[in-house]
C-alpha cells in the first residue's frame, strides 16, 4: 500500500508520540530485564509497540502510520538497551561491585547507546539502502503498520484479519506454553551411540517460524551447516574423547556444546564478523562519502529528498567526538579504584580507543546480520563473548601485574565493562538499522526516527539502573545474594553474564579452552572462502550465520529453519501453479502478515507473563500444570506445532481470493 498523496507530510515527531514512546519504553524494558536475568533471552519491542501505539493513537484520533512508527522506534529501544544485561551483572558476581551505581550505569548505557545510533546512521546508506538484505522483523513492523493504515481509512478493509488472526493464535500458543505450561517449548532427545552422545530436537515457538519464514531458505541452510557441525560433529566427538561421565546424558551434551562447542562458534563469528566488515567497506565507505556530499549540498542549499534525510553527518561526527570523551570519563573513573600509577592514562586511552573502533566494527557486523536473519537471531552475546575475549587478553598486555593485588579482579571487571559498552553500542546500531527498514518500507523521514532513538535510549539508560537495583534487592543473583539469609533458589541466574565472567576468569587465570576458539578461527575462514566462491556465482551463504547455527541453541535453529522451508515450499508451489503475477504477490503479503502475527502475538505475550511474574513476585507465577505434566505437555505442543505448520503452508501456497468487486463481475460474466 503506498501511502496517500498528503501523508508525506502528515506530523511524525509529536509530543504525545514522544510521550508515550517514553511509557511503552519503560513498560516493555522492566519486562525485558527481569526475562533476561531469569533465562537470558530478550524479545524485541518493536511490533508489540507498533500494535501498541496503534491503538492507543487511534484512541486519541488523527493518528497516522508515520506518528505510530516514530512511536515504535522510540520503544524499540526497550528491547535493546536492555542486552547490557548480557554482561553488566558480572560486575556484581565478581564483587566489583555490590550494586548498581546509579551515574556509572546510566552513563555507560547513555553512551553506549548513542554511539549505536552514531553509527547506524552512516551504514544505513550502506545496509539498509545498499545491501538487498530482507531485514525481518523491519519488513515485519511495517507490514503493521501499512495493514492497520490499511483498515483504519478503509482501502484494504480485513487488511489486519491474517495478522490479528496469526497474532491472537499465537498469543494463545505462547500464553499455554510459557504461562500455563499446559504446552511444552519444545521436544528433545539425546541417543547413545556407544561412547558418543547425539541430540536431536526443536523448539515450538511459533515467532521463530515467523522468522524463519521473512528470512528465506538460504540463511536458514547455513544455520543447519551450523547445527551440522555442532550437533551432527562436534558434540558426539568429544562426548566420545571425554568417555563415561556421571550425570544425565542431556546434562552432559549441554555441558559439552556450552563450555566447548559454543567457542568454536564464537571462533567463526570472530573471522565471519571481520570479515563481513571487510567486504562491506567499499559499501560503507561510499555511504560515509554520500553523507558527506548530502551535508555539503543541504549547506549549499541543494534540496535533498525528505526519504533521504539522515541527521547530518558533521553533526553525527561531532557528537560520536564528545560521547567518546565522556567514556574515556566513565573508564577514569572506574580504573580509579586500581594501582595502576602512570599507566592510569594509557589504560583508559586504549580502553577508550577499544570501544570505539571496535564497537564500529561490531555495529557493522551486528547491522548486516540483522538485515539477514533479524534482531531476534543476531549474536548479540556471541559479540560479548568476543569482546570479552580480546579485551580479557589485551588489558594484562598493558598492566602487567601493577594494579596491585585485586589486580586479576579488575582485569575481569574492565573487560566486562568494556563488553557492556560494546553490546550496547551493537545492540542499538542493529535495532535502529532494523527501524530505518521500516521508515524506508512505509516512506518515513530517516533524521525523526533517529532523534526518537535518542529519546528511547535516553529514557532508557535513565531508568535502568534503578530497575536494575531493584531486580538484585528482590531476587539477588545466583552466587552474589545482597543480604544474608534470601533464598538461593529464588536467585536469578543472570545466565549471560555468568558466562561472560567465566570466560574473563578462563583467560586471566589461564583455564580456557582455546583450542575450541582457534578450530573456530580455522572454520571460519574455510566457510569466509567458500562464500566469497559462492558471492562470484550469485549465491548466497554468509560463513557468520553458519557460526551463529553452533552458537545459538539447536531448538531455536530448527524451528527457524522450518519457518524457511515452509516459506519455499509455498513458493515453489505458487511458481508451479502459474498464477498471475499480482495473485502471487497477493500469497506472499499474506504470508508475511501471518509471520508477522506470530511476531506480534508470542512478544506480546512475552510482556504480559513477565509482568505477571514481576507484579506477583516470583517465577511461573501462572502455572497451572505439576511437574508430572510433562509427558503430555511434550505430545500437545507438538500435535499444535505440527497442525499450525500445515495451516500455514496451505494458508501461504494458495492464492488470495479476489476482491468482492472482481467476486461479483466474475459472475455476472
Amino acid at each position: 500500500m503506498s501511502p496517500s498523496p498528503a501523508a508525506p507530510h502528515a506530523a511524525e515527531l509529536t509530543l504525545r508520540g514522544l510521550l508515550l514512546g517514553a511509557v511503552i519504553t519503560v513498560v516493555f524494558m522492566t519486562a525485558n530485564l527481569y526475562m533476561g536475568l531469569k533465562t537470558g533471552v530478550t524479545f524485541s519491542t518493536s511490533i508489540p509497540a507498533a500494535m501498541l501505539a496503534m491503538g492507543v493513537l487511534r484512541l486519541v484520533g488523527n493518528a497516522n502510520i508515520f506518528e505510530n512508527n516514530v512511536v515504535q522506534t522510540q520503544a524499540s529501544a526497550a528491547g535493546t538497551l536492555c542486552n547490557v544485561i548480557l554482561v553488566l551483572p558480572g560486575l556484581v558476581l565478581i564483587g566489583h561491585w555490590t550494586d548498581f551505581p546509579y551515574w556509572q550505569t546510566t552513563g555507560l548505557c547513555l553512551v553506549g547507546g548513542l554511539l549505536g545510533i552514531a553509527y547506524s546512521i552512516p551504514l544505513r546508506r550502506a545496509l539498509v539502502i545498499g545491501a538487498g538484505l530482507p531485514y525481518p522483523e523491519g519488513t515485519a513492523a511495517a507490514e503493521v503498520l501499512r495493514a492497520g493504515e490499511a483498515a483504519q481509512d478503509g482501502s484494504q478493509p480485513g487488511g489486519l484479519r491474517p495478522l490479528l488472526g496469526a497474532a491472537a493464535f499465537a498469543g494463545l500458543v505462547g500464553l499455554a506454553t510459557t504461562g500455563f505450561r499446559v504446552l511444552a517449548d519444545g521436544m528433545h532427545a539425546t541417543v547413545a551411540a556407544g561412547p558418543a552422545l547425539f541430540r536431536f530436537g526443536t523448539g515450538f515457538s511459533l515467532a521463530l517460524v515467523g522468522v524463519g519464514y521473512l528470512v528465506g531458505l538460504g540463511a536458514c541452510l547455513a544455520l543447519l551447516t551450523g547445527v551440522a557441525i555442532a550437533w551432527g560433529g562436534a558434540v558426539p566427538i568429544l562426548t566420545a574423547l571425554r568417555g563415561a561421565s556421571e550425570g544425565a546424558p542431556d546434562a552432559v551434551v549441554l555441558e559439552v556444546w556450552s563450555g566447548q562447542v559454543r567457542l568454536i562458534g564464537a571462533g567463526i563469528i570472530a573471522v565471519g564478523a571481520l570479515w563481513t566488515v571487510a567486504s562491506l567497506a567499499g559499501a560503507i565507505g561510499g555511504s560515509i562519502r554520500a553523507a558527506l556530499s548530502a551535508a555539503r549540498g543541504s549547506g549549499r542549499g541543494a534540496e535533498i529528498p525528505r526519504q533521504e534525510r539522515d541527521i547530518p553527518i558533521t553533526w553525527v561526527a561531532c557528537a560520536a567526538l564528545a560521547l567518546a570523551l565522556l567514556l574515556a570519563g566513565l573508564f577514569w573513573i572506574f580504573a580509579s579504584g586500581a594501582d595502576l600509577g602512570g599507566l592510569h592514562v594509557v589504560v583508559v586511552a586504549v580502553a577508550t580507543l577499544f570501544a570505539v573502533l571496535f564497537g564500529f566494527l561490531m555495529a557493522a557486523a551486528c547491522g548486516y546480520l540483522a538485515g539477514l536473519l533479524g534482531s531476534s537471531s543476531s549474536p548479540i552475546s556471541g559479540i560479548g563473548i568476543l569482546t570479552t575475549l580480546l579485551a580479557a587478553l589485551l588489558i594484562p598486555l598493558i598492566i602487567g601485574r601493577e594494579a596491585g593485588p585485586e589486580g586479576d579482579r579488575f582485569v575481569i571487571g574492565l573487560a566486562l565493562l568494556l563488553a557492556s559498552v560494546i553490546v550496547t553500542t551493537a545492540s542499538i546500531a542493529n535495532d535502529n538499522l532494523q527501524d530505518l527498514k521500516t521508515g524506508q518500507l512505509v516512506d518515513a523521514t530517516p533524521w525523526r526516527q533517529q532523534v526518537a532513538l535518542v529519546a528511547g535510549v535516553t529514557v532508557g539508560a535513565l531508568v535502568i539502573a534503578p530497575l536494575l537495583s531493584l531486580l538484585h534487592h528482590a531476587y539477588g543473583f545466583a552466587g552474589a545474594l545482597p543480604r544474608p539469609g534470601m533464598d538461593a533458589a529464588g536467585a536469578l541466574p543472570a545466565p549471560q553474564a555468568a558466562l561472560m565472567t567465566q570466560i574473563a576468569s578462563g583467560i586471566v587465570h589461564g583455564e580456557l579452552p582455546w583450542t575450541m576458539v582457534l578450530i573456530g578461527a580455522g572454520l571460519g575462514a574455510v566457510f569466509v572462502a567458500i562464500e566469497a566462491a559462492l558471492r562470484r556465482r550469485g549465491h548466497s551463504f554468509p560463513a557468520l550465520t553458519v557460526g551463529i547455527g553452533i552458537y545459538l541453541p539447536l531448538e531455536v535453529v530448527v524451528t527457524i529453519a522450518v519457518g524457511g522451508v515452509i516459506g519455499w515450499l509455498a513458493e515453489r508451489r505458487l511458481r508451479g501453479a502459474s498464477e498471475p503475477e499480482e495473485v502471487s504477490a497477493g500469497a506472499r503479503r499474506r504470508g508475511v502478515l501471518i509471520a508477522s502475527g506470530f511476531l506480534v502475538g508470542e512478544s506480546i505475550v512475552g510482556v504480559l507473563v513477565a509482568a505477571a511474574d514481576t507484579l506477583a513476585g516470583r517465577g511461573s507465577s501462572l502455572v497451572l500444570v505439576g511437574p508430572g505434566f510433562g509427558s503430555a505437555a511434550t505430545g500437545l505442543g507438538a500435535v499444535v506445532f505440527v497442525g499450525t505448520a500445515l495451516c500455514v503452508y496451505r494458508l501461504v501456497s494458495r492464492a488470495p481470493a479476489p476482491p468482492p468487486r472482481q467476486q461479483e463481475e466474475a459472475s455476472h460474466a
